[in-house]
């Protein structure tokens, strides 16, 4: 072992010795070039201006390829289609398809209800969007179709819009249903067609940034508030009451209130049914959970729980026995497609546009999910124009607005859905539920599609828990959420998006006028530099400072970040240029009242002729001595004949000679000769900042501080250029290209005493 052993302690050694070497030999190191200004590392870089194409030009352009390749773009089934592995994909998206077709059925009988439409609508909603999806989406994953939140937002329309007070009949208040119900569809389908045609137009147009500005925390607060309005709105159904229409802001107190005062008229056998149905369906989903892995598609508790209840109702006589409410005739068949009603655009605008954002940004969120998950791309302007399409198409055959489903989507993809396939596949399923099945659940009791509603609201309900998470992680974040649900709860679903959209905008902009500046020092033995009240090693460079803010400089914040940097100096920048322009100004009214009382005097030497020369060089040093700094300048001056230039050069000849500087006219002097602003966070710079930048120019140089700028970016470099903020006073050679070189050229440029090697290490 012994001799086993010998030769690898060696080795360590060896390992040891050469890799201390080699860190002496890395703190010799020493990398030598010269000092870089932008006008040098133009220069040095051969930078020439980017060639700037037109888009609109690339859309004109006609060829058989780019005919090609936009039509892949906007019809995006020819290109994956072809290349489909019936082998691979074909069984996993049958089964997902059939088993989302067995969701469908029940969710879109319940929300058509939650929307304010007869249940058979909900049917139509799932048949046609989700085939049109099939031929122009992009996501494999997600299952377009009806949805709670967007249910809930076109029920919300239908109460403001056609309550069910237009539509009594006579004195004894009889409700007509029929016409209602016609009333409603007409409306639930131009909103549709006007909400298509918005995703549509926003689609062509390259406008699914818009999603960007629908933050997380927004998104989350948003749904789950909305699922607070949903649970509200299905308290009618469980407890068999009968509400009057609530719309616009506090609709949800007055509802809530409502249903309150009128628990003591509840239908006892209605609220029976609702709590035996959410018990079962609670029970079986937590069967699918414990049985998971188990089980090569969840047991379908939904239609389950649907054919029961509809067999039960229809054997015993629900309605009749114990007046539990219906759901009544279901048409069988498609309808035939109707016109939308343009008339009604004007009152659908507002709506139909919080609709088609709110739609979209559920379905991009949930459809990026999927792609980063399985490792493909999702685009978001043509699933805006997919979802569009779906809701246009959709609202001609009388269907209301959808998106995707939370649920449905996760049950798409668990049950080995790999693409398109499988919702094309589901509609089929929905189509022939349509044609031939539908007038089966006649006998389905209403409670039991509200208590489908609310058990499948669990997803939505659960994000209350990010109150805490965001609480730890962003206190801001939790901001957004708070006043995003406090106003989707009181001000209903449209005004609370909007409230929302407004509130995060206007925090953003807040947060940019808030930003962090800081006095940045070297840490030693680098060309590092750092925030000196953070880092306690870092150490300001002698006669210069380096000045840093955390976000780029526009019309908001500029101003703060001129008051912060003048503050953050030390020095009263507007006192000592209001002083020193209050000196000059009585320095120059001075030189003229001198210039006044010489005329007489050679008025006199005219007529006389004699020389005055001794009388107004005594003058000139009598005010010299009376004015200090002024004096020193009047002794320079000729006698006799030169008097008159003198005073004609007087004003000009204060501004460029030594009388003009602090020192002469008795300021303080800055504890700094430079200034150096780190722009290495400016992103863009707009008009205001180019002329607060050129004020800070301006001002500091006045107190006899030269000012340059370093790290800037070369889209801001453009900026400057296409703003002429380079000019004769400010060049390219007060840019460099970071702050170690604008530095090290200060102490060269401003040799007041010797470099400091430790505190400015050579490059």
């Amino acid at each position: 072992m012994g001799l086993s052993e010998a030769p690898g302690q060696n080795d360590t050694q060896a390992l040891l010795s050469r890799t201390q070497a080699m860190e002496l030999r890395w703190r010799d190191y020493r990398v030598e070039r010269p000092l870089l200004n932008q006008e040098q590392l133009e220069e040095l870089g051969s930078r020439s201006p980017a060639l700037v194409t037109l888009q609109w030009r690339t859309w004109f352009r006609c060829s058989r390829a780019r005919a090609h390749a936009l039509l892949l773009q906007y019809l995006p089934v020819l290109a994956w289609l072809p290349q489909y592995s019936v082998r691979d994909w074909l069984l996993g998206d049958f089964l997902s398809g059939l088993s989302v077709a067995i969701m469908q059925l029940p969710q879109g009988l319940a929300y058509a209800l939650l929307a304010g439409l007869p249940p058979v609508f909900g049917l139509y909603s799932s048949f046609y969007p989700v085939f049109v999806y099939f031929l122009f989406g992009t996501s494999r994953h997600i299952s377009v179709g009806t949805f709670a939140v967007m249910s809930v937002m076109v029920g919300s329309v239908m109460e403001s819009l056609a309550p069910d007070d237009d539509f009594l009949l006579g004195l004894n208040s009889t409700l007509d249903v029929a016409a209602r119900d016609a009333s409603r569809v007409q409306l639930a389908s131009t909103l549709s067609v006007l909400v298509g045609l918005f995703q549509v137009g926003l689609g062509m147009v390259h406008f699914g940034f818009v999603v960007t500005y629908l933050s997380e925390p927004l998104v989350r607060a948003y749904t789950t508030a909305a699922s607070v309005h949903v649970f509200v709105s299905q308290l009618k159904y469980v407890f068999g009451l009968h509400l009057s229409s609530h719309s616009g802001p506090l609709s949800l107190i007055y509802t809530v209130l409502e249903v309150c005062w009128k628990l003591p008229q509840t239908v006892v056998g209605t609220m029976v049914t609702a709590i035996v149905a959410g018990v079962l369906l609670v029970l079986v989903k937590l069967l699918n959970e414990k049985l998971r892995r188990h089980l090569p598609m969840p047991l379908p508790g939904e239609l389950l729980t649907l054919i029961g209840a509809t067999g039960i109702s229809y054997g015993a006589g629900l309605q009749q026995a114990f007046g539990v409410d219906i759901v009544g005739k279901i048409p069988t068949g498609l309808v035939p497609p109707m016109a939308p009603h343009p008339q009604l655009f004007a009152k659908l605008l507002g709506n139909a546009f919080a609709i088609a954002v709110v739609g979209f940004a559920i379905a991009i969120s949930l459809g990026k999910i999927f792609a980063l998950r399985h490792g493909y791309r999702v685009y978001s302007n043509q699933e805006l124009v997919a979802l569009g399409l779906s809701n246009l198409i959709g609202g001609i055959f009388q269907c209301f607005p959808v998106s995707c489903s939370m649920s449905r989507s996760l049950v798409q993809e668990s049950t080995g859905g790999n693409t398109q396939v499988a919702g094309a596949i589901s509609s089929l399923f929905i189509l022939i539920i349509i044609i031939k099945l539908g007038e089966l659940f006649q006998d389905l009791p209403k409670a039991v599609l509200a208590a489908v509603v609310i058990v499948n609201l669990k997803g939505m309900v659960m994000q209350f828990t990010d109150v805490f998470s965001l609480w730890k992680a962003n206190r801001v974040d939790l901001l957004i959420w708070a006043v995003t649900f406090v106003a989707t709860i009181l001000l209903n679903l449209d005004l609370g998006l909007a409230v929302a959209v407004v509130f995060s905008l206007m925090l953003v902009v807040i947060r940019t006028q808030m930003p962090h500046y800081s006095v940045l020092g070297q840490v030693p033995d680098t060309d590092i530099y750092r925030d000196v009240a953070e880092y306690s090693g870092a150490r300001e460079v002698p006669g210069v400072k380096v000045f840093r803010s955390s976000v780029t400089v526009y019309f908001a914040n500029a101003e703060l970040y001129s008051d912060s940097l003048k503050q953050r100096c030390g020095v009263d920048v507007d006192y000592l240029l209001s002083q020193k322009k209050k000196l000059l100004r009585k320095q120059e009214l001075k030189l003229k009242r001198l210039q006044k009382e010489n005329k007489l005097p050679k008025q006199a030497a005219a007529s006389k002729g004699t020389s005055v020369s001794i009388s107004v060089n005594t003058s000139v040093v009598d005010i010299g001595s009376n004015n200090g700094a002024e004096g020193s300048k009047a002794k320079e001056a000729s006698a006799g004949t030169e008097l008159e230039d003198t005073g004609a050069r007087a004003p000009e000849d204060s501004k460029a000679s030594d009388m003009s500087s602090l020192k002469a006219l008795g300021l303080p002097q800055p504890d700094f000769h430079t200034l150096i602003l780190d722009l290495s966070s400016f992103s863009f710079v707009d008009t205001v900042c180019l002329k607060s930048l050129k004020n800070i120019f301006r001002d500091f140089r006045e107190i006899e501080v030269e000012v340059y700028m370093a790290a800037c970016h070369a889209p801001v470099i453009t900026q400057l250029e296409d703003g002429h903020f380079f000019d004769a006073s400010i060049t390219k050679q007060h840019l460099f290209a970071s702050v170690h070189d604008a530095v090290l050229f200060a102490l060269q440029h401003r040799r007041s005493g010797p470099i400091d090697p430790v505190l400015v290490t050579k490059l």
